[in-house]
């Protein structure tokens, strides 16, 4: 079952997001974390491949550095790009990231991780987060929703995104 929260919880849903939920729920039965405990990200990432390229979105075909999809985060001289991080999708039209994560989604902070180089990437207003419902019998989706919704109600960090889109498969 696809799961969802947005945040920050006063915002209204935008429709490219609700449309990146659709497609996961079109492939729910396909990426499922309780059924399909092997499935990796780059494995969802594949299965969802085809509907975000019809969405719009630059996808990541592979990791050799002409597959991976950057985004840049800091200019240099000439304005050349001095930093970026690579993402698993990017939809340059509504300045969406997508992320795509497996098992260490949570255990290993990596939801954390996306989120803090989602904020520091240029021109990004939106950061989706795909991660699994279930992983070795811990609720990753549910912590980290609860860690999001800590960060957000607490006021005590100020978030660049327009939005952040939590979801699990």
């Amino acid at each position: 079952m696809i799961h969802w929260q947005l945040y920050p919880k006063s915002a209204s849903m935008p429709t490219h997001l609700a449309l990146l939920i659709e497609v996961l729920k079109k492939h729910s039965t396909q990426i499922d974390s309780t059924t399909h405990e092997k499935l990796e990200s780059n494995d969802v990432l594949a299965v969802l491949r085809n509907d975000l390229k019809s969405m719009g979105f630059k996808v990541e075909s592979g990791k050799r550095a002409k597959e991976r999809v950057r985004v840049p985060v800091l200019f240099g001289k000439d304005g050349k790009v001095e930093k970026s991080f690579a993402v698993d999708a990017f939809h340059e039209e509504t300045s969406t990231v997508l992320e795509v994560e497996a098992g260490r989604g949570f255990i290993n902070y990596q939801f954390l991780k996306d989120f803090f180089e989602a904020c520091s990437m240029q021109d990004v207003n939106y950061l989706a987060i795909d991660m699994r419902n279930v992983y070795i019998k811990g609720h990753d989706f549910e912590r980290a929703d609860a860690f999001f919704d800590t960060l957000y109600v607490s006021g005590r960090l100020s978030i660049p995104l327009k939005g952040l889109l939590l979801i699990g498969y």
